[in-house]
C-alpha cells in the first residue's frame, strides 16, 4: 500500500512539475508574443557587451542628434545592460515628458554620480520621487526658487550686479569677465541661501579654487561612465571617474560642513539681536530640528546635498549662459546696438536698470531666449528612468528604461528653427515667437526640461540670466 501510494504521489509530482514548466513556458511565449507586437523604438544595433556606448563619442548630444536623423525622433539604444530612449524633437519630448511623464518620475540613483556627488541621491536633483523630494522642493521653492522668494531677493541681485560692474570698472584693464560673473552668481545665491556673500571679488584665491571645483564637478558629472552601464567592470573604475568624484566630494563636503556649522552659529546670534530675515538654510534647519514624519524628515546630508545643487549648478549654468549671450552680441554688433537702443528708450541713461524694467524690454528677453536655444547649459537633460512599462506611439518602453531629451538637438532642429546655426533674437520678436517661454510649456524651448521633474531652479535661472 505504501509503495503504491508513493508511486502514485511520484507520478502526481512529475505531472505537477511538467504542468508548471509547460504553463511557465507558454506564459513566456505569450508575453514575448505580445511584446513583439509592440516593438522597441528604432535605434542602432551597437556592439556585444558595451552596446551603443562607443557610438556616443566625446560629444554625446551631437552623436545622438546624428543618430536621430537616421532612426527617428524617438530612438532606443542599448548601453551595456541598460536601455535608453532619446527624444530629439519638441513633439517627442512632449509625449515623453508630459503625456507619459508619470512613468518617468524617478532618476537612476545607482550611478556613480548620484551615489558620490549627491550624497547617495539625497539632493533635490536625484532624490527618488516621493515625500522627501516633495519636501525639499517645497522648501527650496518657498525660500529661494519660487516667484515670491525671487521677488523678495531682487534687491540682493541688484546689489551684486552693481558690485560686479564697479569691480570691473576699477580694473581699468583687460579682464576675465567669466570670473566676475561667477563670483556675482555665487554671491547672489549665497545671500539668499546662507544669508551672506560667500566669495571675494573676482581674482581672489577662494574664488578661483571654488570655480575650479565647480567646473570639475560639472565636467565629471557630464561624462559617460562605463561602469554605470556595464556593472561587471564598475569596480575597475576604468576611466578613473570614481576616484575623481570621491576626491572632489571630499573637498566640497568640507566646504559645505563648514558653511553649515558657521550658519548655525550665525542663526543663534540673529535670534539674540532680533534679526528676522530668513534664508533657505534657516528653513531647512528648522525642518531638520522639528521633523515629525520620518519619511520626509530633512537631515544634514540633505542640506549639504542641496547646497551642492545650488552653488554648483546655479553658478556654472547661469554664468556660462551669460558668457554665451555676451559673446554672441560682441560677434553680432547690430544685435548689441539694438539692445542698447531699446534700453535707452525704456530705461534711459539717468538711472540703473531694475528687474521691473525687464517686462518692457522684449528684445533683451529675446536675446536671452535665443541664447537658451542655441547654447543650452545642459545639452542633454538629466536622465530619468521609467517606473513602469509604457506604450508611446506604438512602441514598447520597458520598466527601468532611461530617458534623456536632447535639448541641444531640439534647439538646432531646422524644421522648428530656420537657419538654426544663426543667432537671431528676431525669432522671438514675432507674434508667435513672443509667446514662447523657456518654462517647460513650449517644447521647442526647454532649457530647464519639463514636467514634474523639470529643473527646480528654472525661475531663478531666468531671473539670473536676464
Amino acid at each position: 500500500m505504501e509503495l503504491g501510494s508513493s508511486a502514485t504521489m511520484s507520478r502526481e509530482l512529475v505531472v505537477l512539475a511538467f504542468t508548471y514548466v509547460l504553463v511557465h513556458y507558454l506564459t513566456g511565449v505569450i508575453l514575448r508574443s505580445k511584446r513583439a507586437s509592440l516593438p522597441l523604438p528604432p535605434g542602432p544595433r551597437g556592439y556585444p557587451v558595451v552596446g551603443a556606448l562607443p557610438l556616443l563619442g566625446r560629444a554625446p548630444h551631437r552623436a545622438l542628434a546624428a543618430l536621430a536623423r537616421l532612426h527617428g525622433p524617438i530612438m532606443h539604444l542599448t548601453l551595456g545592460r541598460q536601455g535608453l530612449v532619446v527624444a530629439s524633437t519638441p513633439e517627442s519630448a512632449r509625449l515623453l515628458l508630459k503625456d507619459h511623464g508619470g512613468s518617468f518620475l524617478d532618476r537612476p540613483v545607482d550611478d556613480a554620480g548620484p551615489m558620490v556627488l549627491a550624497y547617495g541621491a539625497q539632493d533635490l536633483v536625484f532624490a527618488p520621487y516621493g515625500p522627501k523630494w516633495r519636501r525639499l522642493r517645497r522648501e527650496c521653492s518657498a525660500g529661494l526658487l519660487g516667484p515670491k522668494a525671487l521677488a523678495d531677493w531682487a534687491d540682493t541681485r541688484h546689489e551684486e550686479v552693481g558690485r560686479m560692474v564697479r569691480a570691473m570698472s576699477r580694473r581699468g584693464e583687460a579682464l576675465e569677465v567669466p570670473e566676475f560673473l561667477f563670483a556675482a552668481m555665487a554671491n547672489m545665491i549665497g545671500q539668499a541661501v546662507v544669508g551672506r556673500r560667500v566669495l571675494d571679488e573676482a581674482g581672489g584665491e577662494a574664488t578661483r579654487e571654488f570655480k575650479e571645483m565647480v567646473v570639475e564637478l560639472m565636467t565629471t558629472a557630464g561624462l559617460v561612465n562605463i561602469g554605470d552601464f556595464v556593472p561587471a567592470v564598475a569596480w575597475m573604475d576604468l576611466q578613473g571617474l570614481g576616484r575623481r568624484m570621491r576626491r572632489l566630494t571630499t573637498r566640497l563636503d568640507r566646504a559645505w560642513s563648514r558653511l553649515l556649522s558657521d550658519h548655525e552659529v550665525a542663526m543663534a546670534n540673529r535670534k539674540q539681536d532680533g534679526s528676522r530675515r530668513t534664508d533657505l538654510v534657516d528653513r531647512l534647519i528648522a525642518c531638520r530640528d522639528h521633523a515629525e514624519d520620518v519619511g520626509d524628515g530633512v537631515t544634514d546630508l540633505n542640506i549639504k546635498a542641496v547646497l551642492n545643487n545650488l552653488f554648483t549648478a546655479g553658478t556654472d549654468t547661469s554664468s556660462s549662459t551669460i558668457e554665451w549671450a555676451l559673446t554672441e552680441m560682441l560677434v553680432n554688433s547690430a544685435i548689441l546696438q539694438q539692445a542698447q537702443a531699446e534700453m535707452d528708450e525704456v530705461v534711459g541713461r539717468d538711472r540703473l536698470l531694475q528687474e521691473s524694467d525687464i517686462r518692457h524690454l522684449p528684445y533683451l528677453r529675446a536675446i536671452c531666449k535665443e541664447t537658451f536655444r542655441k547654447h543650452p547649459s545642459t545639452p542633454l537633460n538629466l536622465p530619468r528612468i521609467s517606473t513602469e512599462p509604457c506604450k508611446v506611439q506604438g512602441y514598447h518602453i520597458p520598466k527601468g528604461t532611461r530617458l534623456v531629451v536632447n535639448i541641444w538637438a531640439i534647439g538646432r532642429d531646422p524644421a522648428v528653427w530656420p537657419e538654426p546655426e544663426r543667432f537671431d533674437p528676431g525669432r522671438f520678436m514675432t507674434e508667435e515667437g513672443r509667446k514662447v517661454e523657456p518654462m517647460g510649456s513650449h517644447f521647442q524651448l526647454i532649457p530647464f526640461g519639463a514636467g514634474r521633474r523639470m529643473c527646480a531652479g528654472a525661475r531663478m535661472g531666468v531671473a539670473l540670466n536676464i
